[in-house]
């Protein structure tokens, strides 16, 4: 059983965070563990109240992982403070471990996920040491200092981030056109996902993607066909998205396994 790690915020409606990561994970079988960042509440209609836990307890939760688990693979998702980010950085390194780091930075209601000390330190300490960067549109932005009108110049700064060390990089363009478009930039080369756009709000995009790239890092695939399988999975997981509450609709991660259960029905 292959073990991918998720490094991330709790959510309480279960759309996103440390529990999509591992529905996520679930669905491609692997065994998926966790360390835990903060805890929020949060419902579909938005982030209300964040609590960070204290970074040394971070990385008592790494190195009780570490210490005692092969891991294959990890990601990044909500890490908030600048402490937090130090120690993931220090620690990921040391393990050697491939990382995918989303780089989540605000909340769909602009609730800050991350402070602005700790964005420094991702783009200094922990895109470096990544094996894939998945930021969207507005994240490529604030990591790069630019703006994004079209995808060339998502493919531009795809580029770009992957000079700050990182082996490569995703930007998610879901919301830039009538078609979905994510642009990966890997090994010189740019490669264009395109799917057609499903229109409505949906809760925990960014996770699942991660989440389906850092899953199949972990069962050994290369990054270009793990991209392309996150993409048809998340596409997937918005098709079949449900309606928990009174906001945007939570990505259905276990579709596909349904659909396939199905199948045998």
């Amino acid at each position: 059983m292959k073990i991918a790690m998720s490094i991330a915020g709790s959510d309480s409606v279960s759309g996103a965070g440390i529990q999509a990561d591992l529905k996520t994970f679930s669905s491609f079988d692997v065994y998926g563990v966790t360390v835990i960042t903060a805890l929020t509440a949060q419902n579909t209609e938005g982030v209300k109240e964040i609590f960070y836990l204290p970074s040394d307890f971070v990385k008592k939760q790494l190195d009780a992982l570490l210490s005692d688990c092969k891991i294959d693979a990890a990601k990044t998702g909500m890490l908030g403070k600048e402490e937090i980010v130090r120690v993931v950085a220090k620690e990921i390194e040391k393990s050697g471990i491939p990382l995918v780091v989303d780089p989540v930075i605000l909340s769909k209601n602009n609730v800050a996920l991350l402070e602005e000390k700790g964005l420094d330190v991702l783009i200094e300490k922990l895109i470096p040491i990544a094996k894939i960067v998945t930021p969207n549109i507005s994240e490529a932005e604030r990591i790069c200092g630019v703006k994004i009108g079209c995808v060339d110049d998502m493919e531009r700064v795809a580029k770009e981030i992957a000079n700050l060390g990182c082996e490569a990089v995703v930007i998610k363009g879901g919301h830039l056109s009538d078609e979905a478009i994510d642009i990966l930039y890997f090994d010189g080369r740019i490669y264009r996902f395109g799917s057609k756009k499903i229109d409505g709000c949906f809760h925990g995009t960014g996770c699942a993607f991660s989440a389906a790239i850092a899953a199949n890092i972990a069962k050994g695939k290369d990054v270009v066909e793990s991209v392309k399988i996150a993409k048809n999975f998340v596409t997937n997981s918005i098709r079949y998205a449900l309606k928990i509450g009174k906001g945007c609709l939570c990505l259905n991660n276990l579709a596909t396994l349904s659909v396939n259960a199905e199948k045998f029905k």
